[in-house]
């Protein structure tokens, strides 16, 4: 596998600046080797998505808004591997908010571009393990929210 960058700068994808937390909390803890992160949201420097997916967006735009979750969890992995994402040695965990609709069930097809794009960028290092709920609300109306564990070497 190529050096995660460099597979990142092939896929087109630019790693936003890291958002700092809005309210008392870190982006990360870590615990030897284990990183927890902060939940991400679908956001990004045009606004992202937000929405009831299912009723304010389809599934198509949720698809996309778990994409823009997974892009903002590598730029929090890459600050909590001190700026070196092939010290990533496992993504172990995800876990996954979609704010759906009260008739909307797609929510592992949703989570499905998060999950994707992040064994894309890192191989078999990001195949994980995951959670996808279904939510009433998500923080300042954004469609999805994903958190990470991920083990550095």
């Amino acid at each position: 596998m190529p050096n995660i960058e460099t597979r990142l700068a092939s896929l087109g994808i630019e790693l936003p600046q890291v958002c700092p937390p809005v309210a008392n909390y870190v982006s990360s803890t870590r615990s030897g080797n284990i990183v927890q992160i902060s939940g991400q949201l679908s956001t990004h420097a045009s606004g992202g998505i937000k929405g009831i997916v299912g009723a304010d967006c389809s599934l198509a735009d949720g698809i996309i808004a778990a994409r823009l979750c997974a892009i903002n969890l590598i730029a929090q992995f890459k600050a909590a591997a001190d700026g070196d994402l092939d010290r990533v040695a496992r993504v172990l965990r995800l876990g996954g908010y979609v704010q759906a609709g009260p008739e909307f069930y797609e929510i592992p097809t949703v989570m499905n571009g998060c999950s994707d794009l992040i064994v894309d960028v890192f191989g078999d290092v990001g195949k994980h393990a995951r959670s996808a709920i279904g939510v009433y609300r998500l923080p300042f109306n954004f469609a999805v929210e994903v958190d990470a564990v991920i083990e550095l070497v």
